[in-house]
């Protein structure tokens, strides 16, 4: 490997070279926290040497020759077709510039002769066209901006992106740093001279087939690169400037990995995984090896039988156009459904409620590319998701490591299959983890026998969703709005405003009597979900050790399944009786509540999941 190391200063490095942006970098993403340590270490070192040399009478220029060097890292390069490109330190660079441009404007503000020199260490002049040393191309409106005025900034073109804004927001923060510290001319063109003379940056100068590679390793060091921007290195470097320019497949890469990091920082990597786990893991063991080193595994030889990216222009094209383009659009899509609440894939949204992320594994593995019946998947396979995972957990044969080798065990034999083979497949894990639990072959989805003790056991954030699926339920049955989100039903749990489980049964002596004051059964009891309900949080707290005749009290107006253990509830509400009559469910007011009412709650809740995820 040739590797050219060269020592310069700022002078030379921004002397006649335009650097070009590497499609191995990634977007300017330095904020004001490195910016202002860097400005920090130059302004160390600088204070040191005029401190010593300040009443000096050599002239300037000879003067700072007497200053130390500072050593500002290294940048690597690499030349193609006559092009300078730059593999590593672009953020360093860039933010160099950017102090280059401020201190152009001080040059105004002290009548230094010393802006012209600058002006040629940002830019390059022929004719009417400046060309910046540092060419980020889509951000030149910006760049340019900046470069001739520092006024109005807040008027900055910055819908190229984030190497726009944060050109615009660090070079704030750089002009109110250099505002306060050159405050008086000789400081000020002290500080050029050193700047531009004494900074010195290694520039590695590496040959163009061993980019990828080197470019791995040198971000090993710093702040390290995310893996899909590794893979990004690896898969744009199969493919030659001209071709990678003609098909426009940076600009490709770069609007998905925008469109899903959107949702989250960095949730691009997790779209990778979940895709070569869609396409390749067949198990939890082989799901493990696409964990974050999964920009590694791709290119193995057992994956790469199947991808056939390594050293391959014409795949890595056709994946990059194809698959890539295709699932990582069906991924955002998945995102977005699960955050905001549709009617057509409300299903989406109930996994999320439920951190029930396997919806993405199974659809990415159920969907061929560019594929006809992409929706109608989407809708079962989330459908089935929710209804599996509900169903374990209401008849207590749920159990994590059981579910995850199911799910990968449904990954694989749903992998790009047809609608009618998905809901065959669920049906049978479903089926086959029920009869595990119970200990006997089952051709039932439900059993009342296993349903009844349900409650102490699940967790309280499952609890929160089930109710509010009851909720939903009844709403929409009687025609009713929600009163809470599902969101808020689910998933607030402040002490005020969030949703709390209130047990009908309080702890006293009275409802203890009920169960011959055996101290275990009464837990046990009070705890099945026919002894349960939602509360918001202060309401759970002021009802929280009352007799059941204040409690009822209560209730009043709070959700609509509460509201069903009162007289009020079922006077003259025709939707109310019509839901009833529908589904013959026993709903009736409870005015007393004891061991024979909980376990009418409990049959009657046990009748409306069967409804609910039929």
């Amino acid at each position: 490997m040739d590797v050219s190391p060269d020592k310069q200063n700022l002078d030379q490095v921004f002397a006649n070279t335009t650097y070009y942006i590497d499609f191995y970098q990634r977007q300017y993403k330095w904020d004001d926290i490195p910016v202002k340590r860097l400005l920090d270490d130059i302004f160390y070192k600088f204070n040191i040497e005029y401190s010593k040399y300040e009443k000096n009478d050599i002239e300037l220029e000879k003067l700072i020759e007497k200053y130390s060097w500072y050593y500002l890292n290294t940048y690597v390069t690499n030349i193609i077709e006559g092009k300078r490109f730059i593999v590593d330190g672009q953020q360093r660079l860039t933010t160099l510039t950017l102090i280059l441009i401020k201190l152009r404007h001080l040059a105004s503000l002290f009548n230094s002769e010393l802006k012209d020199w600058i002006s040629t260490k940002i830019v390059g002049q022929s004719g009417y066209k400046k060309e910046f040393w540092m060419n980020h191309e889509p951000h030149k409106p910006a760049m340019d901006s900046l470069f001739k005025s520092d006024a109005n900034l807040e008027n900055i073109d910055i819908s190229t992106g984030i190497t726009a804004v944060n050109m615009v927001g660090n070079y704030k923060a750089i002009s109110l740093y250099l505002d306060q510290k050159l405050y008086e001319k000789h400081i000020y063109e002290s500080f050029v001279f050193y700047f531009l003379k004494r900074l010195v940056l290694i520039n590695l100068n590496v040959e163009q087939t061993d980019v990828p590679m080197v470019f791995e390793v040198i971000n090993d060091r710093g702040i390290r690169l995310k893996p899909y921007e590794i893979l990004k290195g690896k898969l744009l470097g199969e493919i030659n400037k001209e071709e990678l320019n003609f098909l426009k497949l940076n600009e490709l890469w770069e609007e998905q990995v925008a469109k899903i990091n959107t949702h989250k920082e960095d949730e691009i990597d997790n779209f990778f995984i979940y895709y070569l786990r869609s396409q390749f893991a067949n198990t939890i063991g082989e799901a493990r090896n696409y964990d974050r080193d999964y920009h590694r595994v791709i290119f193995t030889p057992e994956i790469n039988k199947k991808l056939k990216l390594l050293h391959n222009q014409k795949e890595v094209k056709s994946f990059l156009q194809n698959q890539f383009k295709y699932f990582s659009n069906l991924y955002n899509k998945i995102y977005e459904y699960s955050k905001n609440k549709s009617d057509e894939f409300v299903y989406i949204y109930y996994n999320r409620l439920n951190e029930m992320d396997s919806q993405f594994l199974l659809i990415l593995s159920a969907c061929n590319f560019d594929d006809p019946h992409e929706m109608e998947k989407i809708k079962l396979i989330s459908y089935n998701v929710d209804r599996l995972f509900s169903l374990l957990q209401l008849q207590r044969s749920y159990d994590s490591n059981d579910f995850n080798v199911a799910i990968y065990k449904i990954n694989s034999e749903i992998r790009g299959k047809s609608v009618d083979k998905i809901k065959e497949v669920f049906d049978k894990h479903l089926l086959t983890l029920l009869s595990d639990a119970r200990g006997v072959q089952t051709t039932e989805v439900y059993s009342y026998g296993i349903f009844k003790d349900t409650g102490i056991e699940l967790s309280k954030r499952f609890k929160r969703y089930f109710f509010a699926r009851i909720e939903e339920f009844i709403a929409k049955n009687t025609k009713l709005n929600m009163k809470y989100s599902l969101y808020d039903l689910v998933s607030n749990t402040g002490s005020v405003n969030g949703f709390h489980i209130e047990h009908i049964l309080a702890q006293n002596e009275k409802n203890k009597k009920l169960f011959n004051d055996d101290e275990d059964l009464f837990e046990r009891e009070r705890n099945r979900l026919g002894g349960l309900l939602l509360l918001k949080g202060k309401d759970n707290i002021s009802s929280n050790n009352e007799s059941y005749k204040y409690k009822l009290k209560s209730y009043a107006n709070t959700l609509y399944w509460n509201e069903t253990l009162r007289e009020d509830t079922y006077k003259s509400k025709l939707d109310f009786t019509s839901m009833i009559d529908k589904y013959k469910l026993s709903f009736r007011p409870i005015n007393e509540f004891g061991p024979t009412e909980l376990e009418e709650r409990h049959k009657l809740l046990f009748d409306i999941i069967k409804i609910i995820w039929h």
